[in-house]
């Protein structure tokens, strides 16, 4: 799905933002716009590692919490992603970083959350020896309309046979893939790993479905 994705090296865990991060997500976008045709030249290559450690520098000047990744974009061809992953503490660094974004062109798009990709049914993904197709992914939902939230169990075929930290990111990643970081973690309340298919089950879509009817 992904190129690659790294996260920078955790910082002191004060989680004080100075007083006005816009002048670090400036020096952010300055270092971007240097590092821009290396990037492309890589991703053209593709040999995305090339430019890993810079590119996690740069973003650890704005902050070593952080995640990044490079996606395939929806609306252009590629999609910068630095995502704080719901943590409030690093919001100021996001807001400060998406609203100092330069205009989407065809090329680039810039999420300050992983979003979804547009069908979730069409990935396979790797992991050690498997290849996994999330269309074969199945999901018990349920709902809880009062506090506007769902707890699911994720299954696949697969995951009796995948190692403990393999069947997280199958539990996980499906999710992710789906709805997106932010409604993701704005609407799943508990989540579980069914290694055996529970009764009742619905698919991705129709999970996607579900969540945005009750986000509205």
């Amino acid at each position: 799905m992904r190129p690659w994705k790294r996260r920078p090296g955790r910082g002191d865990g004060s989680g004080q933002p100075p007083v006005d991060p816009a002048p670090l997500a400036e020096r952010f976008w300055a270092g971007w716009r240097e590092l821009l045709p290396e990037v492309a030249a890589a991703l053209g290559d593709r040999e995305p590692a090339r430019v890993e450690d810079r590119l996690c520098r740069l973003v650890a000047g704005l902050h070593p919490d952080l995640h990044f990744s490079l996606e395939r974009g929806q609306r252009a061809i590629y999609a910068l992603v630095v995502t704080g992953q719901e943590d409030p503490r690093l919001r100021p660094y996001t807001d400060a970083w998406r609203a100092a974004a330069p205009p989407e062109d065809a090329i680039w798009e810039y999420h300050d959350a992983v979003p979804p990709v547009p069908d979730p049914t069409l990935v396979t993904v790797n992991l050690g020896p498997h290849r996994i197709r999330l269309a074969d992914v199945r999901v018990v939902a349920q709902v809880d309309r009062a506090e506007g939230v769902v707890d699911v169990a994720v299954h696949h075929p697969a995951m009796a046979e995948l190692e403990p930290a393999a069947r997280s990111a199958m539990t996980y990643l499906p999710l992710d893939a789906t709805l997106g970081e932010r409604l993701a973690g704005e609407r799943l309340r508990r989540v579980e790993t069914a290694v055996s298919e529970p009764s009742g089950t619905i698919g991705l879509l129709e999970l996607r479905e579900l969540v945005r009817g009750l986000a509205g």
